[in-house]
């Protein structure tokens, strides 16, 4: 595998916490080993998945920290900084350098709906000011505000903005960017990571990473390889606990029970407005690793 400022296994990670709802580091400390003992070269810390939007500023940068402490050099950190307002965004990005973050992830900015404009302005703004690598994240769907093809091909000439976590869903979109520019794509939608890899892209941001890591590895290696045929295998074969841990719920909550099922956290608290799943969830949790292959503590 070729190495690049965010890794090529990536897992949006989970913000392990205590029955009482304050953040875990020992937890923290545990899914990190967990995703180096399963395959990872990066993780991103404070997306959707980590619950940024209820995590304070200052737990934000504190996961930073724990996050790198544990991982040292053994994960490319990418930690996200993204905002609706600007100037926050900008401040989170200086933070999180200072905590030892490798790399930056920045979402379109959301509820606010700006223009493709304003959106290239705030986007090269934070890049201007930033001095880590930025990974943009394209996530229509929970900001309402996609990057536009023009935009990324724009923003490709930032010499800070070298890929994108692609979760719109628009395959030939991140087709015709990837063919512009040189761009490294992450597909950040786990139902289309085959697709994405097929045509192109450099690895993946996951939630299902979270348990199924060497998977994921190996489907990299083999679509590398040219050997579609055991990428489509492996594709095939996490379709349960994709479903169960993306389809059931939300990811956040899903994969922590997940985690803990598997051995690797002890609690699935989360904040709210999540909250944790009833029995039922966990069975279809259970059944989609058990389908999928996957089950042991780490």
């Amino acid at each position: 595998m070729t190495t690049s400022p965010f890794g090529r296994v990536v897992t949006a990670m989970v913000t392990p916490m205590t029955p009482d709802g304050a953040v875990d580091a020992q937890g923290v400390a545990a899914v990190v080993e967990h995703l180096i003992a399963t395959g990872h070269d990066g993780v991103v810390v404070n997306g959707t998945t980590g619950e940024s939007p209820t995590l304070s500023s200052a737990e934000s940068i504190a996961m930073v920290e724990t996050v790198k402490r544990a991982a040292g050099d053994r994960l490319a950190v990418t930690a996200g900084v993204g905002s609706n307002n600007t100037a926050h965004a900008i401040e989170m990005a200086a933070a999180a350098t200072r905590a030892g973050a490798d790399a930056l992830l920045v979402v379109s900015p959301y509820y606010n709906k700006p223009t493709q404009a304003g959106l290239l302005a705030h986007t090269r703004a934070i890049a201007d000011a930033a001095k880590l690598p930025i990974l943009l994240y394209d996530i229509p769907g929970r900001t309402a505000t996609p990057f536009a093809v023009e935009t990324l091909i724009a923003l490709a000439d930032h010499e800070r903005i070298l890929g994108v976590k692609d979760a719109k869903g628009d395959l030939w979109a991140a087709s015709e960017v990837m063919a512009a520019t040189d761009l490294l794509w992450y597909s950040g939608a786990d139902e289309q990571n085959l697709a994405h890899l097929a045509q192109g892209a450099h690895g993946i941001v996951s939630v299902v990473g979270h348990v199924a890591g060497r998977d994921y590895a190996d489907m990299i290696a083999a679509v590398d390889a040219g050997d579609l045929a055991t990428a489509r295998e492996i594709h095939h074969r996490l379709i349960p606990v994709t479903n169960a841990l993306m389809s059931t719920s939300q990811g956040a909550i899903m994969a922590k029970a997940a985690l803990v099922e598997l051995g690797v956290i002890s609690h699935a608290t989360v904040r709210l407005p999540y909250v944790e799943g009833p029995a039922e969830h966990l069975e279809v949790v259970r059944a989609g690793l058990a389908a999928s292959g996957i089950g042991g503590a780490a």
